[in-house]
């Protein structure tokens, strides 16, 4: 089957996307308004882009419905210029996705959950406490693309269970069990036993025949 981006629906166009940009890491955002009141809720229009200087990017669709309307997400961060990205575990799969509901105006995403927040490092927006690593960011830019917004964020502080740190300063992934999202149908990949090794072959290595 070939599909013209160009005649596809917005919906179309999605779930293509969606299905085959995958697995792909989730940003779990907790991020805060003004008046100090909490919002959490999942992305996975996410991924690292520069390591000096640490940016991420995250991409936010505006509210459904019509109209350039940002979501609570991205209307926190272009107020306060802080949040924190949670990462998502085997274990906390469940507890992420009652995030992803859509409640009424007023109600804590993370109440719904059952989960807690503690205090992070550098940033005012506090990192949820049952989450085994979280990223710390505060806003580089924001570019608003027709009815998305990227979001690049510079990593200001990181924080990782002592468990799943080697002594190099490696984060142990075969234990921590990230999870990744695969489509727009509730799918999901897991990573606990699912790795493979495949390491990179050096020039030397290459001309050797150790292909």
């Amino acid at each position: 089957m070939h599909i013209d981006m160009e005649t596809a629906t917005a919906r179309q166009t999605y779930n293509l996307l969606i299905g085959l940009v995958a697995p792909r890491p989730i940003a779990w955002v907790t991020s805060m308004d003004e008046d100090g009141a909490l919002n959490a809720a999942p992305f996975s229009a996410y991924n690292y882009l520069c390591t000096d200087p640490p940016i991420i990017g995250m991409g936010v669709m505006d509210r459904p419905g019509g109209g350039f309307v940002p979501k609570d997400t991205a209307r926190n961060i272009r107020r306060t210029g802080e949040w924190v990205v949670n990462v998502v575990t085997e274990d906390l799969l469940h507890p992420m996705n009652v995030c992803s509901t859509d409640f009424p105006a007023g109600v804590n995403e993370l109440e719904m959950a059952g989960l807690t927040t503690t205090a992070s490092s550098v940033v005012k927006v506090p990192r949820i406490a049952q989450a085994h690593a979280a990223l710390e960011c505060r806003e580089f830019t924001t570019m608003e693309i027709g009815r998305s917004r990227i979001i690049l964020g510079r990593v200001v502080s990181m924080f990782v269970e002592d468990q799943f740190m080697d002594s190099a300063g490696h984060v142990l992934a075969r234990d921590l069990h990230a999870i990744g999202r695969m489509n727009g149908l509730g799918n999901y990949v897991k990573t606990n036993g699912a790795f493979v090794e495949e390491p990179r072959i050096s020039l030397d290595e290459w001309e050797k025949g150790k292909r």
